[in-house]
């Protein structure tokens, strides 16, 4: 089974990479690719663990970038150790500005009348503090009863407590993953707030060289339909669950939503084969 999008305690989700491997090995995954956001940490505990293990280990990352003022997020794949000295620099600056839009969060979310410090949410985050930390701290202090209520009222773009994040732009994100021998994959297209029709001809254009046609958001028929997308215009195909562990407990490693989730076994070959 192969599951190549999940998160570790490194970035958003809640299973250490130790944890993460565990997992797989119990859920059948035999190649899994693990994506942080804005970080390799993750990884790079797994992969002497990985090889232990016998378990296939794909290198990857989770980017968050804007896109007509929108954020889109970016999957990076099979970045190696070779061409990953000038990448981890770049996004060094990238994890600067996720801490710097969290001490404005916390100054926003203080505004309005919630008590909490950056210490607090840095708690919950480990490796690197996101948004679904501070969620979790609300919940944790009272002031929301759910993580989806907390997004809805604080957290979310359109929410009273949103502060902006400095994000690089689509094509300078891809253009890097490329840079270093990568594969840059549009991450769950049915969350964007185009139509991705109609926008992939200049994805294309920016670098993007794959699309995730299977995700544990997407129907069978929004597979079939991102599936075409990339033989109409050269993409590449990838796939995973986006498995965060409790944070998102639906969405099982491996298997995605209820078992939806079907990833064909010769799609890392091929990948692999494109690189």
């Amino acid at each position: 089974m192969i599951d190549l999008h999940s998160h570790t305690t490194a970035s958003d989700g809640t299973y250490s990479p130790a944890q993460l491997l565990d997992e797989a090995g119990r859920a059948g995954v035999s190649t899994l690719g693990i994506t942080d956001h804005d970080t390799f940490s993750g990884y790079d505990q797994a992969l002497p663990l990985a090889r232990q293990s016998g378990l296939d280990l794909v290198c990857g990352i989770e980017l968050s970038t804007k896109l007509n003022g929108h954020s889109v997020h970016l999957l990076g794949y099979f970045l190696t150790d070779s061409t990953l000295t000038g990448f981890r620099s770049w996004i060094g600056d990238l994890q600067a500005s996720r801490r710097e839009r969290n001490v404005r969060l916390v100054a926003r979310l203080r505004e309005l009348g919630l008590d909490i410090t950056l210490e607090q949410a840095e708690a919950h985050g480990g490796g690197m503090t996101g948004r679904p930390h501070f969620a979790q701290l609300l919940v944790e202090k009272g002031y929301v009863s759910s993580l989806q209520q907390a997004f809805d009222d604080y957290l979310d773009e359109s929410a009273k407590g949103y502060v902006t994040r400095r994000e690089p732009q689509f094509s300078d994100a891809a253009q890097h993953i490329r840079d270093a021998g990568g594969i840059a994959s549009l991450a769950h297209p049915i969350r964007l707030q185009e139509d991705v029709a109609a926008i992939l001809p200049d994805l294309r254009s920016a670098g993007l060289n794959a699309i995730e046609a299977y995700h544990s958001d997407h129907s069978p028929a929004q597979t079939e339909l991102y599936l075409q997308l990339a033989e109409q215009h050269g993409l590449l195909v990838t796939g995973g669950s986006d498995f965060h562990g409790a944070v998102k407990p639906e969405i099982r490693l491996g298997t995605g939503r209820g078992g939806s989730l079907k990833v064909p076994d010769d799609l890392v070959d091929r990948l692999r084969a494109a690189v």
